[in-house]
């Protein structure tokens, strides 16, 4: 089905490690794991994203069930957050939370945009100030520091103000452009009375240029958010990290206010926000919870894969050590020994050959797998309860070792190779 994609074995191990690592950062910086359903009330994004978004007018999958309410598969995930933190009552202290899934926009599939794509989110509830934005920055840069991304991502950061600094300023660029009406591009045409920031972030070069004189978004901040922009500035300096202020950078949906950012990179061609996110501290109480401040963000996930493959294009192994036997008894007298050493060794990925077959079909085999090492177990491995070590990557001397070592000098092998 168009924009619905398998990820196929070769590419699930960069997913795998991209999930792990992100468990584990986020882990570090105290966010805990929700999980959302697929599914909600089409009610649920049209009031927190906009009705005059592309994704509520163009991209929503939406259907009625049989009781013929509307439903829709969720474009986003903060909204549906928000719902869960209202619904269970979670807000009588400050959450920070996240998650991970599919989400759904239809929309022209091209390379690092599908119409079924994934998103981790990361949501904070409860804090005011704006330590908890330049926390969400450190955690992605936390993220792209342990997938090796780092330096393919640039940050840019913005702030949109007050709803009411946002209507000011939103009079402002309606009033400059609308003589300029008519060599604007059709989308910014129709979101001139709709939705007329959106217009700041065209990809279209004319609309670009007429932008050129058009007033500053920072000219119409309130006092409030120029201050807590100002802290993150600050924030960010003293922490070493690069930014560029973007005054065009205003994000897609409704629901932000003061600080907007983005993670965006040149490797991607035209797909070039990985991730995005800011302040949305008006959204709860739009659910019906009390007025909370709040701020998240998103990463798409198909763009952030893309981006660990062109740091290496080596695919990587999901086997450590392939498991070469002579035939059905010498597998008899492995298979204990093999099991035993996947419990000592529980992050090692140890593959058993089946099917039989001669040594030199299993060898081949065990070099395709893409394992390191090969463990041989022969009529003379039988007899002397040992069992050969054969490096199948780089260099290496072959050994024989009794049973009772192989465990102790693997794990020590394994830790070696991989830097530890």
């Amino acid at each position: 089905m168009r924009g619905m994609v398998d990820i196929l074995p070769e590419d699930s191990c960069h997913w795998q490690r991209l999930e792990t690592q992100a468990r584990g950062v986020l882990r570090q910086y105290g966010f805990q794991e929700i999980r959302l359903p697929l599914i909600e009330a089409t009610q649920l994004f049209s009031r927190s994203i906009g009705e005059v978004t592309d994704i509520v007018e163009k991209e929503m999958y939406t259907f009625a069930d049989r009781n013929g309410e509307s439903l829709a598969l969720r474009p986003e995930g903060t909204a549906g957050c928000v719902r869960a933190v209202v619904q269970h009552n979670l807000l009588q202290t400050p959450q920070k939370l996240w998650y991970l899934g599919p989400m759904f926009r239809y929309e022209r599939p091209q390379k690092g945009r599908q119409r079924q794509f994934h998103q981790l989110g990361v949501e904070g509830f409860g804090i005011a100030t704006p330590d908890l934005d330049a926390e969400l920055i450190l955690v992605s840069r936390a993220l792209w520091r342990a997938l090796e991304v780092d330096s393919l991502l640039t940050l840019e950061v913005n702030s949109i103000g007050s709803p009411a600094s946002r209507a000011e300023y939103r009079e402002a660029l309606v009033a400059f452009l609308s003589d300029k009406k008519a060599a604007l591009d059709e989308d910014s045409q129709r979101r001139l009375t709709s939705n007329p920031l959106r217009i700041l972030d065209s990809k279209n070069p004319d609309t670009q240029a007429l932008l050129a004189g058009a007033p500053s978004m920072g000219a119409y901040l309130d006092d409030e958010a120029k201050s807590d922009f100002d802290r993150l500035l600050s924030t960010l300096d003293a922490i070493g990290q690069p930014y560029r202020v973007n005054e065009r950078l205003v994000r897609g949906l409704d629901y932000y206010n003061k600080t907007v950012f983005e993670w965006t990179t040149t490797a991607l061609g035209a797909q070039g926000t990985v991730c995005g996110g800011g302040r949305y501290d008006g959204l709860v109480g739009q659910f019906g919870g009390r007025d909370t401040p709040a701020a998240g963000f998103a990463i798409g996930l198909e763009r952030l894969v893309l981006l660990m493959k062109s740091q290496s294009e080596a695919s990587m192994s999901p086997t450590d050590i392939y498991v070469v036997t002579a035939d059905a008894a010498a597998q008899r007298h492995a298979l204990p020994r093999i099991e035993a050493l996947r419990r000592a060794l529980p992050d090692t990925a140890i593959q058993m050959h089946l099917g039989g077959g001669s040594f030199k079909s299993q060898f081949k085999r065990a070099d395709r797998s893409g394992a390191r090492f090969a463990l041989v177990y022969g009529e003379s491995e039988l007899a002397a309860n040992s069992v050969t070590l054969k490096p199948l990557r780089g260099e290496g001397e072959q050994m024989t070792l009794p049973d009772a070592q192989i465990e102790i000098f693997l794990a020590g092998k394994l830790a070696e190779d991989k830097g530890e």
